[in-house]
């Protein structure tokens, strides 16, 4: 069996056993299944990666069976296994592995244990569906797969009415997204005449420059079929428009934040337009929309994220900010660097929730920053942990030596080569990253003083105070208020600790290869070769940028949070309305709720009380049926059960009817 076979199908097969067996077998058991699966995944992924590092694999395309045939409309269910899809692979799979054995500890006490890890499981057999997807509609499955799982995950607690309504806020907000997703399938199938994506590839050149009837009017074939293929990456990728369902999201458990929101199921969009590449380079609007679009969601989230006090609510901000990130260097054409964020960020983004994960898991699953404070001598390892991962996303390194953590060597590289395209939105998009990467450094550092400096301010926590048993000796423990933070437990800790190792060493490490290398990537992606060259040749100031904004950032959050604290008060009093502006996200969510959320309530409400009980009510059960139970009524009278008077209504009516028609 091809090991691509395992990967894929085993974390279905213990979703399945977990699924099924629920609570009829002990927790440890659909615990051990699932989590022994996604290992046994992980392991086989790695070998597949690192050969094609060295050049020692080759793609192939691995058949399962044949799926659809219908007129013109014929593929097959088959895996593609090339650089592109071996990086997602590994990604998916070691953060998806990681996640599960740090649930563990995490999930501990919940009762619904065995639903939780198969819903993981489902989630990620959904995304492996997705990256090695050889058609459309089998990438269109996975895509509507992981959106299915995430619904399921971000209201896993079922019972708590605001998961119930970020899962589905979740799940409206992306079928806006998967409509334009599902048009831009449709259409590529009428324009290239299969869903086939090699060969929708090699064709694509062909069509450069032709022209569509769209909406009545006649407009660039490829710029019509790449924007709404984008609109579906906006949606998935939680991209400035339809990002408002991301920082929701985190009323799911902190495991089902760092899974989804840092390398799975929000970086399918990134994949999917650089698994396209070759098709989106011949539209040129189309890929202008993604640097636009990319850098506008780059410094939106990072301003918002200056302002959240929820710790994982910070994060997420931050995922989306990086997102923008990702896509404003495939727009650029740096398809490669694209993914070379997307594989660092995946690393060092996971560590960051799995640590606030422990930070919360240590302060009783309190969230909001101001009651933390001080925790760095009380939980160390989860400390240091915290510290790799904020060391990497604010790009930490030395340019001259070129030496630094993930984030310096694949944020750095994408300033860079959005600066070196020369084009206008190329520039917009340089100086756009460059403002978020000082933005990202002061929020990064802010988490960090809020939770681990500072005088230890949870006695202030109602949450905490309420909720914790005090024994009569913590009773007089005045500067804790009887709670004292505690490490968390091996199972979460190990997690930690592997991810810090790739948050520190990913970017030196594959910096080469995925940067530089046109072989690595072969025909995967499309490679702009003299774009990287330019890259390499850039200013001095350019190289530079990211560093001086990085170091700026934290002497801000510095000078803000340990050496004045007194300074964020004093901002927030001079610039109100501006801080009220980025506290509220923009009022992005209170914009749509007036003109999508109100008007549709008020367009059902009409249905329902107009048309619903107003006209079918009415003359439906109020109305025919109520003459049929009456006419039922009368009938039941002359049911005597005489033969005789049977035979008289017999008569009258064959009489009456002789009578109708002879007159």
């Amino acid at each position: 069996m091809h090991p691509i076979l395992a990967i894929v199908f085993l974390p279905l097969l213990a979703a399945i056993v977990g699924g099924l067996t629920n609570k009829a077998a002990p927790a440890v058991f659909t615990k051990s299944i699932t989590t022994g699966a996604l290992f046994i995944s992980c392991a086989l992924s790695w070998p597949i990666f690192l050969g094609f590092v060295a050049g020692t694999v080759e793609p192939q395309v691995v058949p399962v069976l044949q799926w659809v045939q219908s007129g013109t409309l014929s593929f097959d269910w088959a895996l593609r296994v090339d650089t592109l899809t071996a990086v997602m692979l590994v990604v998916i799979t070691t953060v998806s592995a990681l996640v599960h054995l740090y649930s563990w500890g995490y999930m501990e006490e919940d009762p619904d244990q065995p639903r939780f890890f198969a819903y993981l499981s489902l989630f990620t057999f959904a995304m492996l569906m997705l990256v090695t997807a050889d058609n459309l509609v089998q990438m269109f499955f996975g895509w509507e797969g992981v959106g299915l799982a995430s619904y399921l995950l971000i209201g896993f607690w079922f019972r708590k009415p605001s998961a119930n309504a970020a899962a589905i806020k979740a799940f409206v907000v992306n079928r806006v997204g998967d409509l334009g997703f599902m048009l831009g399938i449709f259409g590529t199938f009428l324009v290239f005449g299969t869903v086939s994506i090699p060969e929708i590839l090699e064709a694509a050149p062909v069509m450069s420059g032709s022209a569509i009837t769209f909406m009545g009017m006649r407009l660039n074939t490829m710029d019509i079929l790449c924007i709404l293929l984008f609109i579906g990456a906006m949606g998935k990728s939680a991209q400035l428009g339809l990002h408002t369902w991301l920082p929701d999201a985190m009323e799911g458990p902190t495991p089902v934040s760092a899974l989804i929101h840092a390398a799975t199921m929000v970086t399918a969009g990134v994949f999917m337009v650089c698994r396209l590449s070759p098709m989106f380079e011949t539209a040129p609007v189309a890929l202008g929309l993604v640097t636009f679009i990319g850098a506008a969601t780059c410094i939106f989230a990072a301003t918002v994220g200056t302002t959240q006090w929820d710790i994982k609510r910070v994060i997420a901000y931050s995922t989306c900010s990086q997102l923008g990130y990702m896509f404003f260097a495939a727009g650029v054409g740096a398809y490669g660097v694209a993914m070379f964020h997307l594989f660092t960020h995946a690393f060092f983004k996971a560590l960051l929730f799995l640590g606030a994960g422990s930070v919360i898991h240590s302060m009783h699953h309190e969230q909001d920053m101001r009651y933390y404070g001080g925790l760095r001598k009380k939980i160390p390892l989860t400390f240091w942990a915290m510290m790799m991962g904020t060391l990497a996303i604010t790009g930490v390194g030395v340019v001259a030596l070129h030496i630094g953590f993930a984030g310096f060597h694949s944020k750095d590289a994408i300033l860079e080569v959005a600066f070196a395209r020369g084009t206008e939105t190329g520039q917009f998009a340089f100086w756009m990253g460059t403002f978020a990467a000082l933005l990202t450094s002061f929020y990064s550092w802010r988490l960090m003083f809020l939770t681990f400096w500072g005088k230890p301010r949870w006695i202030e926590s109602e949450h905490i105070q309420h909720t914790v048993h005090k024994t009569p000796a913590q009773a007089g423990e005045d500067t804790t208020g009887g709670y004292h933070p505690h490490e968390s437990p091996v199972s979460m800790l190990i997690p930690l600790g592997v991810l810090s190792l790739g948050a520190i060493a990913a970017g030196f490490v594959f910096n080469r290869a995925f940067v530089d290398s046109a072989e690595f990537w072969g025909s995967s992606i499309f490679y702009n070769e003299p774009l990287i060259h330019a890259l390499h040749n850039a200013p001095v100031l350019v190289k530079y940028a990211a560093t001086i904004v990085m170091v700026l950032g934290f002497v801000i959050a510095w000078f803000a949070y340990i050496k004045d604290t007194s300074i964020p008060g004093k901002f927030v009093a001079q610039f109100r309305s501006l801080h009220a502006f980025l506290y509220n996200k923009w009022y992005f969510d209170e914009l749509y709720n007036l003109v999508f959320v109100k008007p549709a309530f008020w367009i059902g409400r009409q249905f329902w009380q107009k048309g619903d009980v107003g006209i079918i009510d009415r003359f439906g059960p109020n109305g025919a049926a109520w003459v049929v139970e009456r006419g039922v009524g009368v009938a039941k009278r002359v049911q005597s059960g005489y033969l005789t008077s049977y035979a008289l209504i017999m008569l009258l009516g064959l009489v009456a009817a002789i009578t109708w028609i002879l007159m």
